[in-house]
């Protein structure tokens, strides 16, 4: 006799509960969506503020320096292509004949293409700034200007011209403007030379700035770094994201002051193309110019603002890595 087991015969709640049964699924792994600093924080947006205020300041140097030292290049090449014939009145003097004789003796040398007498009314407007508006210059013993202009790379022999001038025309002068030209040049020289130390040491006390006020954001957060530190993650995963942390707040405050500078310096250029008629407006534009940057200026606006962001961004890094190897050294 065999001895046989007998099939097993399920029970209905048996084959209910099997059905029920479903399989277990895999736990989703956990993403938060951000990240491991802390966006909005004090000190973050104390530092933005402070990284604008250093970018403002830095741009505006260098906006200045280079309107300053465009305006000497223009100095120079505008001076350089002109030089001025003074011919005083005094009795017994025709003047027109005077003008004329003026004129002809330097249409004789190589490299004078014209020669230009001011009206009254151009002479009225360059005493107007130190004798005042409505002169009456019939009235006045004004020395009459001619203005001679050179072509370019020109240079005539100023100096046999002064002698011809002497001798042809009573009370007549030649003015090269070298003297004026040396002062000009020292003058914006040395403006640019101020202005490029300026810029130096403001660039410099911005990153002197960035590194304390970086350390100190980094201060509110080094609780976040031990914790990452003592649960495995490496020096560079942790320096990572504090860079790209810091980097956003370097590029927010870096970009709010170049474009304060920036809009800053158009309201000046609208300013100043407004005020052209006045004779303060030309003193100015003469010496400052228009107040309108090239696209030069404003493109190493923008390599300041990278410069300022990348800054930021490294100093809170390389700030992260040293206290990670702080941490290390402590727990060997």
């Amino acid at each position: 006799m065999t001895n046989e087991s007998p099939p097993e015969v399920n029970s209905p709640k048996t084959s209910a509960k099997q059905k029920t049964v479903k399989p277990k699924r895999q736990p989703k792994p956990l993403r938060s969506g951000q990240s491991i600093v802390p966006r909005e924080t004090v000190a973050g947006t104390a530092l933005v503020f402070v990284i604008g205020i250093m970018t403002f300041l830095a741009c505006l140097t260098l906006g200045a320096v280079s309107m300053v030292n465009t305006s000497a290049a223009k100095w120079q090449n505008d001076i350089s292509r002109e030089v001025t014939i003074q011919i005083r009145p005094f009795d017994d003097l025709e003047m027109e004949k005077a003008i004329k004789d003026a004129s002809r003796i330097a249409l004789t040398f190589n490299g004078v293409s014209k020669v230009t007498a001011l009206n009254n009314v151009e002479t009225a407007r360059l005493l107007e700034p130190w004798l005042g508006a409505g002169l009456q210059l019939d009235e006045l013993p004004v020395p009459k200007l001619l203005t001679v202009t050179l072509a370019d790379g020109a240079k005539p022999d100023f100096a046999k011209m002064r002698e011809q001038l002497e001798i042809q025309v009573p009370g007549s002068t030649l003015d090269d403007h070298r003297t004026w030209v040396d002062r000009l040049t020292t003058m914006a020289l040395t403006m640019v030379a101020i202005g490029t130390t300026v810029f130096l040491l403001m660039m410099a006390a911005t990153v002197t700035t960035v590194i304390f006020a970086t350390r100190g954001a980094m201060a509110g957060n080094k609780d976040v770094v031990d914790v990452l530190h003592f649960v495995g993650a490496d020096s560079k995963f942790i320096s990572r994201q504090f860079q790209k942390h810091f980097l956003i707040l370097g590029l927010k405050g870096a970009a709010s002051g170049t474009l304060g500078a920036i809009i800053l310096f158009i309201i000046l250029g609208l300013w100043s193309s407004g005020s052209l008629a006045t004779p303060e407006g030309d003193q100015i534009s003469a010496l400052f110019g228009t107040f309108s940057l090239s696209w030069s200026g404003y493109f190493w606006m923008i390599i300041v603002l990278l410069l300022v962001a990348l800054l930021t961004a490294f100093t809170s890094s390389f700030t992260v890595q040293r206290q990670v190897n702080n941490l290390q050294n402590y727990r060997r």
